[in-house]
């Protein structure tokens, strides 16, 4: 592309090419919540063990069991505590919601349609094989694997590698993400503010983003334009065994834009530093030893697109991931009119409403200026306006990503 621009789908591709996932270590199920799991997990036994009751009951023969049937109750079944006897012609026990399923029975007759006249159970219903009985393996069996390397243990998965007898599960190490922002006029939260001077909000933003898809994230601080500071910076990433630097401002190439000078002269490979993308269009990317390098725009709203479009899709492949390239896009339905673009990939900030189709309709904001972060917390999605492309007409069919 001119300018020495390239595509935003081929910078991602060589920044994923960069990765490779990480080590693994073991972690505690109370631990392990979000993390990656590196490899397939099976189950060390079925579940249930036993046929068990799906109701509190009796467990009944089924071919004694029709209205109007007396039975008569040898004993109590509950959960945990299993009846050891065996059901014979007209005979029942009481069962519990999870009792074993008592040898002879096949099938549970509901309290509510069951009258109790001393030991006498009175069947108000008839009941079929199998009914309110869950099958012994019901759910799984030893030997299923039912979770996949690369999945993230999300409450539902952490329940079921319980069930399936795991205390401890083997997880890729996180991702350590250090962030470093840079600038005379950053000052942190709280501090005074100089008249020359603005708040950083970046580092929070990104921190977030990073530990929401599982990386460590380290916060460096503000480095200040000068080489003494940014390679001070560059040593504590260094001695926090860092994978990917993330810098915050400095990626171009002005007078105190020092980031990739600083880089540079600690032997960064330059991979490149420009992609043909509104917002973001200076991203640095590198690698400096073993660590990956990404030097994002300053301006919050591109730093957070970049983030989006760049480190989340990092973090994934270097826990293991599958498809950690993968479109995030989804159609939608363009909500008013768009002018032609330019050669840069535009990611417009937007709002979304239910369109008559069923499918989102998204309404750009008319404003877009890349510092606008109170613009970027109102938006839903990110409308994406490929490189040349022609005018859009409200109704036409267009592409978002979700935020």
């Amino acid at each position: 592309m001119a300018d020495g621009l390239i595509p935003v789908a081929d910078a991602l591709a060589r920044v994923l090419a960069a990765a490779k996932p990480l080590g693994v270590e073991t972690s505690s199920l109370h631990e392990a919540a979000f993390r990656t799991l590196a490899s397939d997990v099976a189950a060390t036994r079925t579940q249930p063990p036993f046929p068990a009751s799906a109701m509190d009951g009796y467990a009944v023969r089924a071919s004694d069991c029709i209205v109007g049937a007396r039975l008569t109750n040898i004993g109590e079944a509950a959960a945990g505590r299993a009846f050891n006897g065996t059901i014979g012609a007209y005979e029942a026990v009481r069962i519990f919601t999870g009792a074993p399923v008592p040898e002879g029975a096949d099938a549970i007759l509901v309290q509510e349609n069951a009258t109790v006249e001393g030991s006498t159970v009175i069947a108000r219903e008839s009941v079929t094989a199998g009914r309110f009985v869950r099958p012994l393996g019901l759910d799984f069996a030893k030997g299923d694997v039912l979770l996949k390397a690369g999945s993230v243990l999300n409450a539902r998965a952490l329940g079921l590698a319980a069930a399936m007898g795991h205390p401890v599960l083997t997880v890729r190490k996180k991702p350590v993400v250090s962030v470093l922002a840079t600038g005379d006029e950053l000052v942190r939260p709280g501090e005074p503010v100089g008249p020359d001077q603005i708040v950083a909000s970046n580092s929070y933003a990104v921190c977030a983003m990073a530990s929401a898809k599982g990386a460590r994230a380290i916060d460096l601080g503000i480095a200040r334009d000068t080489m003494a500071a940014l390679d001070a910076a560059l040593d504590r990433a260094q001695a926090e065994s860092t994978d990917v630097l993330v810098t915050l401002g400095g990626a171009s190439v002005g007078d105190h834009d020092l980031v990739q000078k600083a880089l540079t002269k600690r032997g960064m490979e330059l991979g490149f530093w420009k992609i043909a993308m509104r917002p973001g269009k200076p991203l640095i990317f590198g690698t400096l030893g073993n660590t990956i390098v990404l030097g994002l725009p300053g301006n919050p709203v591109s730093s957070i697109v970049c983030t989006k479009l760049f480190l989340e899709p990092l973090i994934a492949a270097l826990l293991g991931q599958p498809d950690p390239g993968a479109d995030p896009s989804e159609a939608a339905i363009l909500g008013a009119d768009m002018p032609e673009n330019d050669l840069r990939q535009d990611y417009v900030r937007s709002r979304l409403a239910t369109d008559p189709s069923g499918l989102p309709r998204v309404m750009p904001f008319g404003k877009q200026d890349s510092s606008m972060l109170r613009l970027l917390t109102e938006s839903d999605a990110l409308l994406i306006r490929a490189p040349f492309a022609p005018a859009a007409k409200a109704g036409e069919s267009v592409r978002i990503i979700r935020l």
